[in-house]
């Protein structure tokens, strides 16, 4: 196995890890009203708190896993990377027993296809990459474009659940023996 090469470039995004840079962007795709509703308020509201996030949350993922949420920005004509609209990748959490594909992206980006561009593009760099046998997802219950998006990629309604970390009633999908996408 190989290690994922980033950035990946798709038709029209660029997918590449994260960096403190991106804090501003951080702060307005975490208080983005979707993000609220569907993820949850992760009190992130300026600057500083948005790069404590970045350090602790991705950037400790590519460390400690291989694995991270990417940043995810439009692709400019003459291939450079233009404006950030969402994240997308891989996570591990402590209540999963295996890789969870995570993705968000901001209101106005969203009906779009860059989920489904995003995640394909994820999902076969990483899985290339990774003796990988499952890949998890959640969504809330009543996130029905999250769920489509979950479908639309193969994967498979598992349960419902409820995780303290989490709160409500949280729907459970997984993708076993995923091959190339």
């Amino acid at each position: 196995m190989s290690s994922p090469v980033y950035p990946i470039f798709t038709d029209r995004l660029v997918i590449r890890p994260i960096t403190e840079h991106e804090a501003a962007f951080i702060v307005e795709l975490l208080n983005d009203p979707g993000f609220l509703q569907y993820i949850g308020d992760k009190q992130v509201r300026d600057l500083q708190q948005a790069r404590e996030y970045i350090r602790t949350g991705p950037m400790q993922s590519l460390l400690d896993n291989g694995f991270a949420l990417h940043l995810v920005s439009l692709q400019l004509k003459d291939g450079r990377e233009g404006q950030p609209i969402g994240v997308c990748g891989l996570l591990q959490r402590d209540f999963l027993p295996s890789p969870d594909l995570g993705f968000a992206f901001l209101e106005r980006y969203t009906g779009q296809g860059y989920g489904y561009e995003a995640a394909m593009a994820v999902l076969n760099e990483e899985l290339q990459s990774k003796p990988i046998d499952c890949v998890m997802a959640i969504t809330a219950k009543d996130n029905s474009a999250s769920q489509s998006l979950l479908k639309k990629l193969n994967f498979k309604f598992e349960r419902k659940a409820s995780f303290a970390d989490i709160g409500g009633e949280t729907l459970v999908y997984s993708l076993l023996n995923p091959t190339n996408y």
